[in-house]
């Protein structure tokens, strides 16, 4: 298991913050696969600052498994942050990305997602600074290098 930060996600990276309530802001990040990630591996993506309560987003993978029975398994949530415990899951368990066309949104190949998760129930609030990470459940069958990117679309009090 490892834990791969993306830029905007670095602990130097400075968190935006709104000037008003009800502005909806983008909090996004990417990170690029050279390797396989394996179980368990921790991707962080990007913050979210203090009182963001999250809208809606996408999560978006390029097709790095590239085998005829796709393994590769990713769940977007969020790091606990103190207050909020973690949530591997929260923003989506989207089972097998196998990049398929409609299964995946994508036809060109790779995988394109809205978050759901929680949302279904309404909004997710965070009383503090919140890393959104994703988890690598299982790892890909047949490896090929590619990006996995997510925006979070979010609004402040």
């Amino acid at each position: 298991m490892a834990t791969l930060t993306a830029t905007r996600a670095a602990s130097t990276f400075p968190v935006f913050k709104t000037l008003g309530a009800g502005v909806v802001c983008a909090a996004y990040g990417s990170y690029d696969f050279a390797a396989n990630p394996t179980a368990a591996d921790i991707v962080q993506l990007c913050k979210l600052p203090p009182g963001a309560t999250v809208i809606d987003g996408f999560i978006r993978i390029e097709d790095i498994d590239t085998n005829a029975t796709e393994e590769l398994d990713i769940d977007l949530g969020w790091a606990g942050n103190g207050a909020e415990a973690a949530d591997a899951d929260g923003f989506g368990n989207f089972g097998t990305l196998n990049g398929d066309a409609v299964t995946n949104y994508l036809p060109e190949g790779g995988t394109v997602m809205p978050i759901n998760g929680t949302l279904i129930n309404g909004f997710v609030s965070f009383t503090k600074e919140t890393t959104v990470q994703a988890v690598v459940n299982t790892d890909a069958a047949t490896f090929a290098a590619g990006t996995i990117s997510v925006v979070i679309y979010y609004v402040c009090p």
